[in-house]
């Protein structure tokens, strides 16, 4: 009995002691499952801010993303209107720059024609170009096209036997005639051909024909080892035509002076043309160069050696750009210049009256 009862309590102690470890258990589980469910809740907050935090960070790049986008647009564009701004000012700089090339360029071909008029005039021979008052008033007239030809000699045509041609007055052609021309195709094709890139290279098939046909028939004279001299002279530009000086002396006779004469001697005289050969009153003479001797001409000698240097004297100034007008006026002006000389060399010439 004692054994029964000793066992018994021992086995109520043993259930009593599971029966308060269960209930330990089932708290330190609810208490546990308390905390987890707070630390879960706590946990929640924090994740929700988080994704709010990550919404908010999200709007803000997608904003700095559009606003660099636009910023990015706009740096682009003012990049390539400053780009355009800049071509076109260098255009219109460039094309500034090649205009005032242009302009100096043309100055200085002025310039330079300019001091070759001034260096040919001397108080001794005045160019007449610079000085029109010393021009008779029929002369100042007689001129239509500009300042590229010569004025005419103020000196008289002479008979053979030495007395003076008066020009009539009355027109050699009914006043209802009037002058026409008509373009040669060939000759305005060579003349095209060589205006492309003028020069006075004798090789050009224009000044080919102008050599064969006008320039060496003017120049032609009975002297021909003067006339070619006279013709290099024109062509370098250093031939000097100056008249001789009317004075009280008495005319001299042809067998007083030669071809040329003394370089004081400044009376008009009445000697053998130094190109013709003929005894002609001779009111002009020429030199050769800055050291040559003088050489008496006579007024036709005289016109047919201007008319020369008058188509020079153009085609010159073609070259060296100082003409403005297209090049059918300059083949009609070259064309009259051709005449000129075709003129002259066959012994027509106008005098002065005054």
């Amino acid at each position: 009995m004692e054994g029964g009862s000793q066992a018994g309590s021992t086995s109520g102690r043993v259930h009593a002691s599971l029966a308060r470890l269960r209930s330990s258990s089932l708290e330190i589980r609810e208490k546990g499952s308390e905390i987890l469910r707070e630390q879960l809740d706590t946990a929640k907050r924090e994740l929700k801010l988080k994704d709010e935090e990550c919404e908010r960070l999200s709007h803000v790049r997608d904003q700095l993303e559009e606003e660099l986008e636009e910023l990015t647009a706009s740096l682009f564009e003012e990049a390539h209107k400053m780009v355009r701004e800049a071509n076109v000012k260098q255009a219109a700089a460039e094309k500034q720059l090649k205009e005032a090339q242009g302009k100096i360029d043309v100055l200085q071909a002025e310039v330079t024609a300019l001091k070759t008029l001034v260096l040919t005039s001397t108080p001794s021979s005045p160019n007449r170009q610079l000085h029109p008052q010393l021009l008779s008033p029929g002369n100042r007239g007689s001129h239509k096209r500009g300042g590229h030809t010569r004025n005419k000699s103020t000196s008289s045509t002479l008979a053979p036997g030495g007395g003076r041609l008066e020009s009539s007055s009355s027109p050699a052609h009914p006043a209802d005639a009037k002058e026409d021309s008509e373009m040669d195709p060939t000759l305005y094709a060579e003349f095209l051909a060589w205006n492309e890139r003028p020069s006075l290279d004798r090789s050009s098939v224009f000044l080919t024909r102008v050599y064969r046909e006008d320039i060496a028939p003017c120049l032609s004279f009975t002297r021909s080892e003067l006339s070619q001299l006279v013709q290099s002279a024109v062509e370098s530009n250093s031939l000097t035509i100056e008249p001789v000086a009317m004075t009280a002396l008495p005319v001299v006779k042809a067998s007083a002076v030669e071809c040329g004469g003394p370089n004081g001697f400044r009376a008009a005289v009445e000697t053998k043309c130094a190109l013709s050969g003929m005894s002609r009153l001779c009111r002009h003479r020429i030199k050769l160069g800055d050291k040559g001797s003088y050489y008496y001409i006579s007024p036709s000698s005289r016109v047919r050696i201007t008319a020369v240097c008058n188509f020079f004297t153009y085609i010159r100034y073609i070259q060296q750009g100082l003409v403005r007008h297209d090049a059918e006026q300059m083949f009609w002006e070259v064309m009259r210049l051709r005449r000129e000389m075709t003129v002259a060399k066959l012994g027509f010439y106008l005098t002065d009256q005054g």
